[in-house]
C-alpha cells in the first residue's frame, strides 16, 4: 500500500512539472466499441473512457474528451485540436514517424476475419476494413480486393449487404457483432498477429506529457487494475499483462 501511495504522489508531481495547460484533451473516435463509443447519453464510453479517466486521476490531471473521425485523428492531434489520442490505435513503426507512443495499454491482440459464411475466399475475395488501420494495410498484401470504410459499423454493414465477402479488424472489436448476430456472422480463417499493442499517441513536442501518462499506465499494470479493465471490456479471452 505504501508503495502505491508513493507511486501516485510521484505521478501527481510529474504531472504538475510536465503541463502548462489547465486541461488535457483526450482525443478518441467514439465509434469503435468496445474500446470507445458514444452511449445513449451522448457521452464517450467504453474501455478507453474508463481507462483514460483512471489515468488522469492517477496523474492528478483535469481531462476532457474530444471526438474526431478516425481518418483524420493523427493530423488533428499534430495540429493541436487535442493533446493525446486514446482510440484503439495500434503502435506501428509507420505511425512512430509522426507521433510518439506510450507503452502499450493492451498487449498485441489478434486481428480476425468475420463473414456470413465459412467458405469465403479471404485471399481472392472482397474484404472490408476501416480506413487507415493496420488490418487494411494487411489486406493489400494478401492479394484480396480491399474496400475501406470510415467506421467499424460501415465495414460490418458492407458484409451484411453483400458489398464485401468478409471484414477484418481487431478481434475484440468484431466479437460483439459476431456474438450478437445469432449465428448469422462468424469468425473465419486464422487469427492474425499484427502491430505492437495499443498505446496513447502524443505530439513529438510533448515528451513530458507522454511520460506522465506512461507512468500512470505502468502503475495500473503494477497493481493489476489494467488487467481487470481488459477483462471487463474486452473479454476473458483478450490478452492481458
Amino acid at each position: 500500500m505504501k508503495k502505491l501511495i508513493l507511486g501516485t504522489a510521484a505521478l501527481a508531481l510529474s504531472a504538475g512539472m510536465a503541463l502548462a495547460q489547465d486541461v488535457v484533451r483526450l482525443g478518441t473516435e467514439g465509434a469503435y466499441p468496445p474500446y470507445n463509443f458514444i452511449n445513449d447519453n451522448g457521452e464517450v464510453d467504453g474501455f478507453e473512457r474508463e481507462l483514460g479517466d483512471e489515468l488522469c486521476a492517477r496523474a492528478a490531471l483535469t481531462c476532457e474528451w474530444v471526438t474526431n473521425d478516425w481518418d483524420s485523428i493523427i493530423p488533428n492531434l499534430v495540429s493541436g485540436n487535442y493533446d493525446t489520442i486514446i482510440a484503439g490505435m495500434s503502435i506501428t513503426a509507420e505511425r512512430r514517424e509522426v507521433v510518439d507512443f506510450t507503452q502499450g495499454y493492451t498487449p498485441p491482440s489478434p486481428s480476425a476475419y468475420a463473414a456470413l459464411s465459412d467458405d469465403v475466399d479471404l485471399t481472392g475475395g472482397v474484404i472490408a476494413s476501416q480506413t487507415g488501420t493496420i488490418q487494411a494495410n494487411y489486406v493489400v498484401d494478401t492479394g484480396a480486393t480491399l474496400v475501406e470504410f470510415p467506421t467499424l459499423d460501415e465495414a460490418l454493414a458492407a458484409v451484411r449487404n453483400g458489398e464485401a465477402d468478409a471484414v477484418i479488424l481487431d478481434k475484440d472489436s468484431l466479437a460483439p457483432a459476431v456474438n450478437e448476430s445469432g449465428g448469422e456472422m462468424m469468425f473465419v480463417g486464422e487469427d492474425i498477429a499484427l502491430g505492437e499493442g495499443i498505446g496513447m499517441a502524443f505530439r513529438k513536442s510533448d515528451p513530458d506529457l507522454r511520460a506522465t501518462f506512461d507512468a500512470a499506465i505502468q502503475s495500473m499494470k503494477d497493481d493489476g487494475t489494467l488487467n481487470d479493465l481488459i477483462t471487463k471490456w474486452l473479454g476473458e479471452d483478450s490478452p492481458r499483462f
